[in-house]
């Protein structure tokens, strides 16, 4: 996770919610990469550390390392031999030498700018490595519109304008296709939207509270909050209407990418 300042704590329980659901897209991403024997694997904002170990699962043999800006999320980090944890910013990370695998899952689009540490990160690469990034790709679907025009409402506007989400904080596919290739590597570049089945009350506030509405709340007293979320729910369930079996479909596109040094 990346913590640009104005966010408050990540909390691990919330965030593991939907567990299976956000794990689906890494796994998706990874079993994408050809790398049969690395040496130094490194997840770059990896968060609780729960697919971090399914790295060290998949080589058992590789020094596994995940960074992470939160030490809230690092305390809830397996512990196992092979599988080590470090506190830092992945916009400030540089490894000790160059490195096989290279993985960061959800995490750029926290990062404006992030085309340019892509290309930082690619020259990190050992010959034969590779680079495996996934970002959501749904700054426009109603989760982010909705929330980023109350953000940007008279009543808000003073106080959160400023954190409302973008439709720019990611690239299109072709862009990080572009940002691969020009940085000398093979590049495999895709997209998917996953149907996630919800349930429960207001199943898409709790999926977005822990991730794109943290750093708004952030900014809010308690009743400030309170009211807050109560208009941005109804706008929720609004676009988000519940089916006759009583589950909630939250459509949710995701991006991927993946750039091989050549051998």
């Amino acid at each position: 996770m990346v913590d640009p300042g104005q966010d408050g704590a990540w909390d691990p329980a919330a965030y593991l919610q939907n567990a299976r659901e956000r794990a689906r897209p890494f796994l998706d991403l990874v079993s994408r990469l050809d790398v049969p024997a690395p040496a130094t694997v490194v997840d770059l904002g990896c968060g609780e550390g729960s697919t971090t170990a399914l790295l060290a699962d998949r080589w058992p043999a590789a020094r596994v390392t995940g960074v992470d800006s939160s030490a809230a999320m690092l305390a809830a980090a397996p512990v196992r031999p092979g599988l080590e944890f470090r506190l830092g910013d992945v916009r400030d990370w540089r490894p000790e030498s160059s490195v096989d695998v290279l993985v960061s899952n959800a995490v750029l689009h926290w990062v404006p700018g992030h085309e340019r540490l892509l290309a930082r990160w690619a020259d990190d690469l050992s010959r034969g490595g590779a680079l495996a990034v996934q970002v959501p790709g749904n700054f426009r679907a109603p989760t982010h519109a909705l929330l980023a025009d109350l953000c940007r409402s008279p009543r808000w506007a003073g106080r959160l304008a400023d954190v409302a989400p973008s439709p720019s904080a990611v690239l299109e596919p072709a862009g990080y296709l572009d940002v691969l290739t020009g940085s000398g590597l093979t590049a495999d570049v895709w997209e998917t939207t996953y149907l996630h089945v919800l349930t429960g009350p207001d199943p898409v506030l709790g999926w977005v509270r822990s991730t794109v509405l943290r750093p708004v709340l952030a900014r809010l007293d308690d009743d400030a909050a309170a009211a807050f979320t109560a208009e941005y729910a109804a706008g929720l369930r609004e676009a988000y209407p519940p089916r006759s079996d009583g589950t909630t479909v939250l459509p949710f596109r995701r991006l991927f990418a993946v750039g091989t040094r050549p051998s």
